[in-house]
């Protein structure tokens, strides 16, 4: 990672074992890690420090991560980082408790350090804003401004998770074709990461509720398309 700034990961886990393992991994491979214990920490380090990424543990005493992670997406100047849930609890109905929340995505407990740093090195491949080509998509009433990363139903601004926004931007980049759910999965959390079944159907329904149902079509047993 020569040639500009490490990336920065603030790691959240009330488990000071856990915490350990995964900085000590991390900055083995050049990341910069900084550690909090609980959420409030996390909160003021957050602030602070402005990473590029927080791994936030779930089951916290006191704030646990669900109210951390929405803290954090309210937040002015946080609106890019990104957020990776670190838990033990892997049923279905966590990881949609998480994605409403606001999370990006989703590691379970317990964690092998070599995968958990593929997981960030693919995360963070994806997140700079500054890689997104400066113009806008515009269909059906939606617009998205992918310099600014910004989305706009009509003249209302929408407050969107970054994996929501990468998905929609992958659907408005070709109105009426049919996104097959592996290619989806491709793009937007790329082929080495590990992610649940219901993964894309959960933020399907999330964007739906932001942009209107009818905007994304089920194409049943292939995937999905934007309508325009």
């Amino acid at each position: 990672m020569t040639g500009s700034a490490a990336p920065k990961v603030l790691l959240v886990d009330d488990d000071p074992d856990i915490l350990e393992l995964l900085r000590y991994n991390l900055e083995r491979e050049g990341y910069r890690a900084i550690t909090a214990g609980d959420g409030r920490e996390a909160l003021r380090l957050a602030e602070a420090e402005r990473p590029d990424l927080v791994v936030l543990d779930v089951m916290m005493p006191g704030m646990d991560g669900m109210e951390v992670c929405a803290a954090l997406r309210a937040m002015p100047g946080l609106g890019d980082t990104l957020i990776t849930f670190l838990t033990a609890r892997g049923e279905d109905y966590s990881q949609i408790a998480g994605f409403d929340a606001g999370a990006d995505d989703y590691i379970t407990k317990p964690v092998r350090p070599k995968l958990f740093v593929t997981k960030v090195k693919a995360l963070l491949k994806r997140s700079p804003a500054e890689q997104r080509p400066g113009k806008t998509l515009q269909a059906g009433g939606i617009r998205v401004d992918l310099e600014k990363v910004l989305v706009f139903r009509g003249d209302e601004p929408l407050q969107l998770p970054k994996k929501e926004f990468e998905l929609l931007v992958l659907l408005m980049s070709k109105p009426g074709k049919v996104f097959k759910r592996e290619e989806i999965y491709a793009h937007i959390w790329g082929n080495d990461l590990f992610v649940g079944d219901r993964t894309i159907d959960v933020h399907i329904r999330k964007l739906r509720e932001k942009i209107g149902e009818e905007r994304i079509r089920t194409v049943i047993g292939i995937g999905y398309k934007f309508d325009a």
